[in-house]
């Protein structure tokens, strides 16, 4: 089992997170009238979620190891508050299946995908079995279970080079290492191993053919309910990144045609279906210069760029979520989702200049954005004279 109980009406939830997704989930959740509980650690006591909550909790000090990463402590704020269902955000604890499973067995809707489903697309291995099963086309490549290294280097020379070594457990670039030259590979497989290790306790790796060759970055949302519902709500462009994190998004992807935006859409949904999914998610795809698209992973939580997507069809998302985790039938119909115009999303990093522009810390001392209109969005994660603390340094808010 990896939900709680069937709940008729939403009337408490609580945010397992912080910043501007914790915000956005509190306007939709208050649009509803659903009252919201926040959680807060030293860092965040005067931040924008806590003043926007019908209450707030504080959870430990400001690591986040310490406070919004400990399921105790959550599972805790939820005892004595009587929330019905816990919406994890993005980040932090929003893909651990042990946390699903654990809201469960309290009782408490986890509104996110099945721990099941979190578990098989977790793993970069266990997700390409599974798709390839379902139909979905993907990265020529190894993804079996022998990590013996010699072996690894057979199936190296038979995906031929360029080659991208990934962790099996891996995200955000870490445990990740392109091989040119099959002099190098054992080599960046040591290194890739190595990093994977430290960063996710886990060296297995899985070997993907490296499109080295202007490819694209093109993920689709999906939405699933718990009737055998689920439906594609466009696609996104995130090609445009540095140091393997996301810059700008666009939707939708700029030069798809109908035909394709519909195929990878399907493709979306198929491999949603093959894990039992619900809830939001996201299927992430490449595409090479012929325009063919292969699967690479799927997020199963909310993205960070979802906004983008609402501009575009005019559905809010995580209305959708809180009804699916209510038990109700997503009230769409594929042929309901239309695409109205274009959105993109700038992300504003903290950068320190002296240091090669790695990401930096300190004193936000003056903040100024645009004027939000019915055009522009804008979620912040932090106001003035606010310190952006180390856990903080890479995202500040992003512009719509």
């Amino acid at each position: 089992m990896s939900h709680g109980k069937r709940i008729e009406k939403l009337s408490k939830i609580l945010i397992a997170n912080r910043g501007e997704i914790a915000c956005r989930v509190m306007k939709t959740a208050q649009k509803m009238n659903i009252k919201t509980v926040a959680v807060y650690s030293d860092a965040d006591r005067h931040s924008l979620h806590v003043k926007m909550a019908d209450e707030a909790h504080y959870i430990g000090p400001s690591p986040a190891s310490e406070s919004y990463l400990r399921q105790d402590k959550l599972l805790d704020v939820v005892r004595r508050t009587g929330a019905q269902a816990v919406h994890p955000g993005y980040g932090f604890l929003s893909e651990q299946a042990p946390f699903a499973e654990a809201l469960a067995s309290e009782g408490v809707e986890f509104i996110g995908p099945p721990s099941t489903a979190i578990a098989d697309m977790g793993s970069k291995s266990a997700s390409k079995r599974i798709m390839i099963d379902a139909n979905v086309n993907c990265i020529p490549g190894y993804h079996g279970d022998n990590q013996d290294e010699a072996y690894l280097k057979e199936q190296a020379d038979k995906v031929g080079y360029p080659i991208i070594i990934k962790a099996v457990s891996g995200g955000g670039g870490k445990g990740m290492r392109m091989v040119f030259d099959e002099k190098d590979f054992l080599a960046g497989l040591r290194s890739a191993k190595e990093e994977s290790i430290k960063a996710f306790n886990d060296d297995r790796v899985i070997l993907e053919r490296f499109f080295n060759v202007k490819p694209r970055h093109v993920e689709v949302q999906i939405m699933a309910d718990g009737h055998g519902n689920a439906l594609y709500f466009s696609e996104r462009d995130c090609s445009v990144q540095r140091r393997h994190q996301k810059i700008i998004e666009e939707a939708p992807a700029p030069g798809l045609t109908v035909e394709e935006s519909k195929a990878i859409g399907e493709m979306a949904v198929r491999a949603a279906k093959a894990v039992g999914y619900k809830s939001a998610g996201t299927v992430e795809f490449i595409m090479d210069t012929e325009r063919n698209f292969y699967f690479m992973e799927m997020n199963t939580r909310l993205q960070v760029e979802h906004p983008i997507t609402e501009y575009i069809t005019g559905v809010d998302l995580v209305e959708l979520q809180l009804r699916v985790a209510q038990g109700e039938p997503l009230p769409l119909t594929q042929e309901d989702i239309n695409v109205r115009g274009h959105a993109f999303e700038a992300r504003i990093y903290a950068e320190d200049p002296g240091n090669n522009f790695m990401p930096g810390s300190g004193d936000i001392n003056y903040l100024s954005t645009p004027t939000e209109t019915e055009n522009v969005r804008i979620d912040l994660k932090h106001v003035e004279d606010i310190v952006l603390t180390d856990g903080d340094q890479e995202i500040n808010f992003k512009i719509r």
